[in-house]
């Protein structure tokens, strides 16, 4: 009775940890159902050379691409770069895209100075307000 008891709790902490390893997997980010950011994903650390993943809508581009931003603690650009969609972008369904940014990681002047910014822009080609869009998350330089 006793060994099937200790089956019993062996199988059910076998079980708890498989629940609580797939909930901490990472999973992607999504923005109003028009990104879905798969790396980096918010929080991240993140090196140079920084590559960018993830599926827009076929509106977010404009030509197959648009404008990615990273930015330090102080919102100043330290690399600018172009988001490539992966197939067709004429179309209403997610598209997969790719980009990767080269960067120097900014100054360590305090631990505020190890955050930075990702912006992920609409492109938006007719220039009017209304249009625009973009994702921003907050990442860690390493």
């Amino acid at each position: 009775m006793r060994i099937i008891l200790i089956i019993g709790l062996v199988v059910l902490v076998v079980a708890v940890a498989a629940v609580v390893f797939e909930n901490q997997k990472a999973k992607p980010f999504g923005y109003k159902d028009l990104v879905i950011l798969e790396t980096p994903l918010p929080e991240a650390q993140v090196v140079s050379p920084l590559v960018i993943k993830g599926k827009a809508r076929g509106n977010w581009f404009f030509e197959a691409s648009f404008p990615i931003i990273l930015a330090d603690w102080d919102e100043r650009i330290i690399a600018e770069g172009i988001a490539q969609a992966k197939s067709d972008w004429m179309t209403a369904d997610l598209v997969p895209f790719e980009a990767t940014l080269e960067f120097q990681k900014p100054e360590f002047i305090g631990d505020f100075s190890k955050r930075g910014f990702l912006i992920l822009k609409k492109d938006n080609p007719s220039g009017l307000p209304e249009h625009d869009d973009a994702l921003e998350i907050t990442v860690w330089f390493e």
